[in-house]
């Protein structure tokens, strides 16, 4: 659940909240009660990782694509310099 912290108190201890994200937690940041902003976790580095029901989805759709002649392009044969 995503605690609730006034604006002031993010200012006055944002390192503090800065270290607890970083820990997973979550906070909504208020500003005389209403919801302004949100600091959470950045996404991981490395790229999405896909579930396996997407990775099946796409070995049988490669596995299908393949006698068809589709495959991965090079660029010289998608752009013609001139």
């Amino acid at each position: 659940m995503k605690q609730h912290i006034s604006l002031r108190q993010a200012n006055q201890n944002f390192s503090r909240y800065i270290e607890d994200v970083e820990r997973g937690q979550e906070f909504i940041v208020t500003r005389r009660g209403r919801p302004v902003a949100v600091i959470s976790p950045a996404p991981r580095r490395g790229g999405r990782r896909l579930s396996l029901a997407r990775k099946s989805a796409l070995k049988r759709f490669f596995a299908v694509a393949r006698p068809l002649g589709i495959r991965r392009w090079r660029r010289e044969e998608l752009y013609e310099d001139v």
